[in-house]
Parts: C-alpha cells; sequence; structure tokens
C-alpha cells in the first residue's frame, strides 16, 4: 500500500477513498490517511496566513503611498476581506490561531511593502498596526 502512495499518489487516494467508503478500515491506510488529513489542515492554516499577507500588504500601501491610491487598490481590499470571510467560514476553528496568523502574515507583508513601493523597511512598523478586527472593518 506504501508502494502505491509513493508512486501514484492520485492512485493511492482513489484506493483509499473506495476502502473507507466500504467500511475495510483493515485494508486502509491508515497512517498515511491520517498523515494527509494533517496535511490539510496545515494547508488550510496556510491559505489563512497568505490571505492574511495579501490584505496586510495593500493595507500597508494604502496607508503609506497615499498619493497611488485607486479604485483598483480599494477593490483588493475588499476583495481580500472578502475572502478572508469565506476562509473563516469554512474554517472556524482557524479563528483560534488568528493572533499566531496575524503577525506571521505581517512580518512577510511589511518586507513586500518595502519592496513593492521602494520605501525603507522602517517606513514601516515594526509591529502589525491593526488587529484582525481591525483590519477586517470596511475603511480602508
Amino acid at each position: 500500500m506504501s508502494d502505491l502512495y509513493d508512486r501514484d499518489f492520485y492512485a493511492w487516494s482513489n484506493e483509499q477513498a473506495t476502502l473507507l467508503r466500504a467500511g475495510n478500515l483493515a485494508a486502509a491506510d491508515i497512517a498515511h490517511i491520517a498523515e494527509e488529513i494533517e496535511s490539510m489542515g496545515r494547508s488550510e492554516k496556510r491559505e489563512l496566513v497568505s490571505r492574511l499577507t495579501v490584505l496586510l500588504l495593500h493595507l500597508l500601501k494604502w496607508r503609506y503611498q497615499t498619493e497611488r491610491r485607486s479604485r483598483s487598490w480599494e477593490l483588493s481590499i475588499d476583495n481580500s476581506r472578502f475572502a478572508l470571510v469565506k476562509h473563516l467560514a469554512d474554517n472556524p476553528s482557524l479563528k483560534a490561531s488568528l493572533t499566531e496568523a496575524l503577525e506571521t502574515a505581517y512580518y512577510t507583508a511589511r518586507r513586500d511593502a518595502a519592496i513593492e513601493t521602494g520605501m525603507p523597511l522602517e517606513t514601516f512598523p515594526a509591529d502589525c498596526p491593526w488587529t484582525f478586527e481591525q483590519a477586517m472593518q470596511d475603511a480602508a
């Protein structure tokens, strides 16, 4: 069973789904199934951080490049917020990770804002200037 897992993940996953639906747990590759489920959970958390990074990057640019503000940026901020709302609705237990995710996302957003704007990194606060709730407010 592990051989198929290593050779053809798609075939392995279909086989495992068939075994589970049939209730044939004895034949299922439980160790790898558990590993894949955990991996899916980590992926959802990474997605949260990624979506937060995009939002925070746009908010930093909005705040520090006032002369470049546009409807397009406003739309990007709104779209990022909407995507976060949907992601958290699909994964409500991730709300417990928001503080950590915000810190991780801000680290990257700050660095990316400096690169994209050409402004010195020190232009942007070392710590995230928004709570999650503030970042999600309608006013940019």
